[in-house]
């Protein structure tokens, strides 16, 4: 059963950020190895982590829309949900990029200081595929950077054995038909760190990104981390986590589904309730075992809940606030009817990925179909950072304007042959100088 505790037995480690163990020197090598060789290099990964020998990694444009518009048939009420999603999503995502504006301002006469916002050239998108591919991770990956104009987009994704022909790229229809709902061209079945290093640096078929996105085991996290610099990323992600604070008005068979919700991913997840009300902590923590009973994820959730799931009685809705503040959990629900409390204690967070306001607001909304992307910042994170969105496709980058002989540009240039003979920079003063004698 999963631990009840009073928030004075919290030790520090629960704050502590809970990443994974990295595989230096196995995704180093992998990483180097695709750079140096390429194709033939991601030849052999393929033929030795997924048993498929293949000619070529692409998978025609075409023959993604043809997946997309059988899987419609065959699959119609997934495919509208799919619809869905992708619609949500972009949606929210062009709405994120409204406030990046292009701009310029006299902020001295004379002196014009300007801003463009621009969409990178090509983004590379991962999609996992393990024996559930999580098919919203396309569109959670892809519409940031439809909706940031990016003009290419590339998407990776684990080959599968193809229907017919063993030697022809071939990937999960599921993933396939979403990328064609994405309206992405540029598919190619490739995994792990290999795919990471092979949009990070390009080889003979996949071409070299800008950006790297997308969720992925502990390997891909090592070797997004590894490639970055070489190409920017979205973050490094670690276990799943939510963090719950409840009060007495809240139904305990949905906070414990919420919570199973996020046991089930894996069993280093991390589920966390906050309440004060005693009551309502041992009433959900019967709820997560007598729902455990007829789970199919059992196995998973249940070792997640035991290892890493907690439920902390606070002495007050503030210090629970503090708690999640400290925690900075990837996933923020508020389990609380609108009241005051609920209001100032909204207030008072600020160290989340997303927060889910409300008995109605459950974390699956955010995972599949209301807008939010569920790509977020894990293991602490949410300290310094937000999820995926547009910015992660944008560059904001500065122009400058200087009519020369305006007041604002004498003494700006006057300023910096200041500086620069300060620093010991003499040309830097000098090019100052020669404008201010002009």
């Amino acid at each position: 059963m999963i631990k009840i505790i009073e928030e004075e037995q919290l030790d520090p480690s629960f704050f502590a950020p809970r990443l994974q163990s990295q595989q230096d020197n196995v995704v180093a090598s992998i990483i180097a190895d695709v750079r140096s060789r390429g194709d033939a290099a991601l030849r052999e990964y393929t033929a030795s982590f997924d048993k498929l020998e293949l000619q070529s990694f692409q998978i025609p444009a075409d023959e993604v829309m043809r997946i997309t518009r059988l899987y419609c048939t065959k699959n119609a009420d997934l495919y509208k949900a799919l619809c869905r999603s992708y619609e949500l999503a972009l949606r929210f995502a062009r709405y994120q990029k409204d406030p990046f504006a292009d701009f310029t301002v006299e902020i001295e006469p004379g002196l014009f200081a300007g801003q463009k916002v621009i969409p990178v050239d090509r983004a590379g998108c991962y999609v996992p595929a393990g024996r559930f591919p999580l098919l919203s991770s396309v569109i959670m990956t892809c519409t940031p950077a439809i909706a940031a104009g990016v003009k290419e987009i590339v998407l990776c994704t684990p080959p599968r054995p193809h229907p017919t022909d063993p030697s022809l790229p071939w990937a999960d229809e599921g993933i396939l038909a979403v990328a064609g709902i994405c309206g992405i061209k540029h598919v190619y079945v490739c995994g792990g760190a290999q795919a990471v290093a092979a949009m990070a640096y390009g080889t003979e078929s996949i071409p070299r990104c800008d950006v790297i996105a997308g969720p992925g085991n502990r390997y891909v996290a090592e070797a997004k981390r590894l490639v970055y610099g070489t190409a920017g990323i979205d973050m490094i992600a670690g276990p799943t986590e939510v963090f719950i604070i409840a009060d007495s008005s809240a139904n305990p068979v949905w906070v414990a589904a919420d919570m199973l919700a996020q046991a089930e991913h894996d069993c280093d997840a991390q589920a966390v309730m906050v309440t004060c009300d005693r009551e309502l902590a041992q009433r959900t923590a019967e709820q997560i075992e007598e729902q455990l009973k007829t789970l199919p994820t059992a196995e998973t959730a249940r070792s997640s809940i035991e290892r890493n799931g907690l439920i902390i009685i606070a002495r007050n809705y503030e210090s629970a606030g503090d708690i999640a503040n400290r925690k900075a959990p990837e996933h923020l629900e508020l389990a609380m009817s609108k009241t005051d409390n609920r209001d100032e204690l909204e207030a008072m967070l600020h160290n989340y990925g997303s927060l889910f306001v409300g008995h109605s607001s459950a974390e699956v909304l955010g995972d599949y179909a209301a807008g939010l992307n569920h790509t977020l910042p894990t293991s602490g994170a949410a300290r310094y950072t937000g999820g995926l969105s547009v910015r992660h496709f944008l560059k904001t980058v500065t122009t400058l304007y200087a009519e020369i002989g305006t007041d604002g540009v004498r003494e700006s240039v006057a300023a910096a042959m200041e500086l620069g003979k300060a620093e010991g920079l003499a040309a830097h003063a000098r090019a100052a100088e020669y404008r201010l004698n002009e």
